[in-house]
């Protein structure tokens, strides 16, 4: 795929995000505490640090980060989402939400002390995000990039089950799929280690397990974008096949168990 190609493949899909961006707020979970701590403190993030935040969506990290007093400027590329963004941080007059794509926006002429950016790095061009974060931070300022897995736990019973109605529904569902457990997850961190803007690469994991009523949990498969990407028939028929599941064999509730990882570097230079 050329970079013409993945910008419009890339526009399609993140414009599925903005359609219900008061759902994506209501749904999605925070990050853990863990997480933020480690950020805050890996990033310097304060009083009179600045940072940008690449596709902050409704703000679900940025309003914690926005917490240590640091300035943030957020780009977030769709309106709906920046929206709600611009809403939730209205208490922090430190934070500027911007809307754009990163791969387009222009950067500012003073570099940033960080750049971070959660669930979101590979929504961007694969030619340009390493090489435009590198240029957006100062020497030795930091990279933090935040990757979501959604791993074996919580109600395992129930994930191996609602596999079937994705094999009904989802033509494109591998058969017999099953999540992984976090101890088996390879971190890939090639695109880090190999790019000669960065130096000593780190990842260090959270987990969190979140319980959800039936209808809560169905709101937070209503923001993955290959859900809304079905066609009507078959996703009504997916979330019908889910519901009947999880009220019938676990009572009206299941626990999901997430594995966020933080992939940080260091910009080289003095």
């Amino acid at each position: 795929m050329d970079a013409r190609e993945f910008r419009v493949a890339d526009r399609k899909l993140r414009d599925i995000f903005d359609q219900d961006a008061e759902r994506y707020e209501r749904a999605r979970p925070r990050y853990p505490a863990s997480l933020i701590e480690e950020l805050v403190r890996v990033t310097g993030a304060g009083p009179g640090a600045r940072v940008l935040e690449i596709a902050p969506g409704t703000g679900k990290l940025t309003v914690d980060l926005a917490r240590s007093g640091c300035s943030i400027t957020a780009v977030e590329i769709g309106p709906g989402m920046a929206a709600v963004a611009r809403r939730r941080l209205a208490a922090y007059p430190g934070v500027d939400v911007v809307v754009a794509a990163f791969e387009e926006w222009r950067l500012p002429p003073e570099p940033f002390d960080a750049v971070v950016c959660a669930t979101a790095f590979h929504w961007l061009d694969p030619a340009l995000r390493m090489p435009k974060a590198a240029r957006a931070l100062r020497p030795g300022g930091l990279l933090g990039v935040v990757t979501t897995h959604h791993v074996a736990g919580g109600t395992e019973d129930f994930f191996a089950e609602v596999q079937e109605c994705y094999e009904r529904w989802d033509p494109a569902t591998p058969p017999g799929l099953r999540q992984t457990r976090e101890a088996e997850l390879a971190t890939d961190t090639t695109e880090f280690t190999g790019s000669p803007h960065f130096t000593d690469v780190a990842v260090h994991g959270h987990a969190q397990e979140i319980t959800y009523t039936t209808d809560q949990y169905l709101d937070v498969l209503l923001t993955y974008s290959n859900h809304r990407a079905l066609p009507e028939t078959a996703r009504h028929g997916l979330l019908a096949c889910v519901r009947e599941l999880i009220d019938s064999r676990y009572g009206g509730a299941v626990t999901k168990r997430y594995w966020h990882e933080l992939i940080t570097a260091v910009r080289v230079g003095a």
